[in-house]
């Protein structure tokens, strides 16, 4: 199949997860690149929390999350179909704000603000950390390199030859390079499929996937209330919430045949 081919395939489709992850693979953006820029800037935050002391390594809020990491992780590992082996690392900073995320390869971060201020059960912490684990899995920061790509290229489409084209997807692709790591904000249907397989991954770890609903109501209560750094990536309403009870009794049958 020719680039121009591949090109007019994701268009139509957009957002599906094969085309626009092709597209990315195009650009340069493939998994193990992903992967290793990934490593890179994991590694510059938890150098910044270091000489800055704002690394926890020892508090009991980072014990529960470490927990809760170490408990999921097997899990992760056995639903990977990225062709690439994650090196799940945890990185927890002490800060008020209310956020999580987790950056391609598994490098995962956690704000103590987000349990301390949420007052979040151990299911709760499972919750997001599902979540956010099937956003690495799922390769949605590639999904999203992808589309960005096909953006950039619609507003050029008067380039007409193939060694163009894909220069413009490396251009795409190298912009949002540099916001790999740091949280991306992701569209609602990436969004939604976390939110569903969230679920599942924490019912095979044996966390109660009611948690999640709990979770997400805490996050509206805080929304309403002036909101959070994890609300800006991560929307929460009630539209969500029912979808995720939708979603739910797949989840519970797994967490009872447990």
């Amino acid at each position: 199949m020719n680039n121009k081919l591949i090109l007019t395939i994701c268009a139509a489709s957009m957002m599906t997860f094969s085309g626009c992850t092709t597209v990315a693979d195009m650009a340069g953006a493939d998994s193990a690149t992903l992967n290793a820029v990934a490593v890179q800037g994991f590694n510059k935050t938890v150098q910044e929390a270091s000489a800055n002391k704002t690394l926890d390594t020892s508090s009991a809020t980072y014990k529960r999350i470490n927990a809760v990491f170490m408990r999921l992780k097997p899990y992760a590992d056995q639903i990977n179909q990225t062709g690439q082996k994650f090196n799940w690392q945890l990185a927890v900073l002490k800060s008020d704000q209310v956020n999580a995320y987790v950056a391609p390869g598994g490098k995962v971060v956690f704000y103590t603000g987000i349990v301390n201020k949420l007052n979040l059960t151990d299911a709760e912490i499972a919750a997001v950390m599902g979540h956010e684990m099937v956003h690495a899995l799922e390769e949605h920061s590639k999904q999203k390199i992808g589309a960005q790509a096909l953006t950039s290229l619609a507003l050029n489409i008067g380039l007409s030859a193939a060694g163009n084209n894909v220069g413009q997807l490396g251009t795409a692709a190298a912009q949002l390079g540099s916001e790999i790591g740091v949280g991306l904000p992701y569209s609602r249907s990436l969004e939604s499929r976390a939110d569903q397989n969230g679920l599942l991954l924490m019912a095979r770890a044996g966390y109660n996937p009611q948690a999640a609903i709990t979770l997400w109501e805490k996050m509206n209560k805080l929304d309403g209330a002036g909101g959070s750094a994890f609300l800006s990536t991560h929307p929460s309403n009630s539209q969500r919430i029912e979808a995720m009870r939708k979603n739910l009794p797949a989840a519970q049958a797994i967490y009872n045949q447990r």
